[in-house]
């Protein structure tokens, strides 16, 4: 145990007692988790030294879930990052968005995928749908000392439940409250306005270039209302990152086929710039 002592590492790197790295890690090296930082930052507000990454925007539909973000991040009144990914897959079968502090968002979504290929590996099996969201609840709340400090970062979550044989939602609040949403959902500064925008254009019997296609949409109208959202960027070739989760497994749309849904959806904004509308009955 001496050699282990030598490096850092505990008696208890030897115990075979979770499938969960993220509680083993807890027990054998928390120094190495994001939220040992915590004691680092003393008091105040350190929200103001991160960059923010928003919106995000999921959708359902007969054959999966479609999971989108726009590519800004800001640091205060300013452009951070015009480009950032805040999609990305979480395994096989789910995809994950994150909100909020970038910094603390992306290290949540890679110990995430790091959980959640630890558990396949020790298990033999992959977690289900809902133990995967129950997974991230536990994780974004370890990070709540980090989110009362200012650094809070929420991701969206949403996967293909082969039991189930649908697409699913699930939200967090900062505390790793889990909400389960139904059809759509969104997350960040612009969600207000992509929500609006998702509730006159969301239908049950929509396709997956059809669920793009609306979360596209409301990322626009998220853009054209939030400062902090950023729309499509044309001349640079900047377009939203979007993600389907389905039977099949999780595929990022291909940027020429995101650049073509963009393209359509300037051309009808150019008829209608508050985009199409909805039957009023």
């Amino acid at each position: 145990m001496s050699g282990l002592s030598s490096i850092g590492l505990s008696p208890e790197y030897m115990k075979v007692g979770t499938s969960s790295f993220y509680e083993f890690a807890s027990a054998v090296a928390p120094h190495v988790l994001p939220t040992s930082r915590a004691g680092e930052l003393g008091s105040g507000d350190a929200g103001a030294l991160s960059p923010h990454g928003t919106t995000i925007a999921a959708a359902t539909f007969a054959g999966g879930v479609v999971l989108a973000g726009d590519r800004r991040a800001t640091a205060g009144s300013m452009i951070a990052q015009r480009d950032i990914e805040k999609v990305y897959p979480a395994d096989e079968f789910s995809v994950i968005g994150i909100a909020g502090s970038a910094g603390v968002g992306i290290d949540l979504i890679r110990l995430f995928q790091l959980e959640l290929e630890h558990y396949e590996k020790l298990e033999g099996s992959s977690l289900s749908l809902v133990g995967k969201a129950n997974r991230l609840a536990t994780m974004v709340r370890g990070n709540l000392p980090l989110a009362m400090q200012g650094l809070i970062a929420v991701p969206l979550f949403a996967g293909w439940d082969e039991p189930a044989g649908r697409g699913r939602i699930f939200s967090y609040d900062p505390t790793g409250g889990r909400y389960e949403e139904h059809e759509f959902h969104s997350i960040g500064s612009g969600s207000v306005f992509a929500r609006g925008s998702l509730k006159k254009l969301y239908r049950p019997d929509l396709d997956a270039a059809g669920a793009a296609t609306a979360v596209i949409q409301a990322l626009y109208d998220a853009a054209d209302d939030d400062s902090a959202t950023g729309g499509p960027d044309v001349a640079r070739k900047i377009y939203p990152v979007i993600m389907v989760a389905g039977p099949d497994g999780v595929e990022r749309v291909a940027e020429p086929r995101v650049a073509e849904l963009v393209d359509q959806m300037l051309t009808g904004r150019l008829r209608r710039p508050d985009g199409p509308g909805a039957p009023l009955s």
